[in-house]
């Protein structure tokens, strides 16, 4: 990698990361999708995936694994170690980044100081709405939505729909009634 740039030498894109790395023969990358990828950490793509223009991956902290029939969007952000499945879909202006910066050294700046990783991992059949933020050690469960905007900094449980900042379960399907249920929030006690 040249000095100071997450984006790999010419050479290593076109003549080593073919070698290293496997993509679906019908996956998709559009003309302008960046991939900071690297020989030295997997990066999967499955089938019929599509990454979109102004999409960037990056694998230089960790695995990059997104599965089949997934749709990764317009500028979406995607660092790891990260573990998307199948059937995914992460509208715009998405950022699922597994690292987190260290800052506890207040002598030494924040750049200069080690990072932290923390796999993030989206299970089949989600929703990613735009604009939404998956920090790092996060699992969003399986047939779950996120809302747009929201920043997810907990696990999401399968068949749930999350929203806010920080993301806070909306609904969960009832497999009983078979139906999309609200959640009941908590009530404050009111004071007499």
């Amino acid at each position: 990698m040249p000095k100071n740039q997450a984006k790999p030498r010419w050479w290593v894109r076109h003549f080593m990361n073919p070698f290293y790395h496997k993509k679906e023969h019908d996956a998709v990358f559009q003309s302008h999708a960046r991939l900071d990828v690297l020989p030295f950490n997997p990066f999967t793509v499955g089938k019929s995936t599509v990454i979109e223009d102004y999409a960037v991956i990056n694998n230089g902290m960790g695995h990059v694994h997104i599965g089949a029939n997934t749709f990764v969007g317009l500028f979406d952000v995607v660092i790891g170690p990260v573990t998307i499945g199948n059937h995914v879909i992460i509208a715009q202006h998405v950022v699922i980044s597994g690292l987190n910066h260290g800052y506890e050294k207040v002598g030494i700046p924040i750049k200069d100081q080690p990072c932290t990783v923390g796999e993030i991992i989206v299970e089949d059949e989600c929703w990613i709405g735009a604009n939404a933020v998956i920090t790092a050690g996060v699992r969003i469960g399986k047939h779950s939505v996120v809302a747009a905007g929201s920043v997810v900094t907990k696990d999401v449980p399968p068949y749930s729909v999350v929203g806010g900042n920080p993301a806070k379960i909306l609904k969960r399907y009832n497999s009983d009634t078979a139906q999309w249920e609200k959640q009941q929030t908590l009530q404050k006690p009111v004071l007499i």
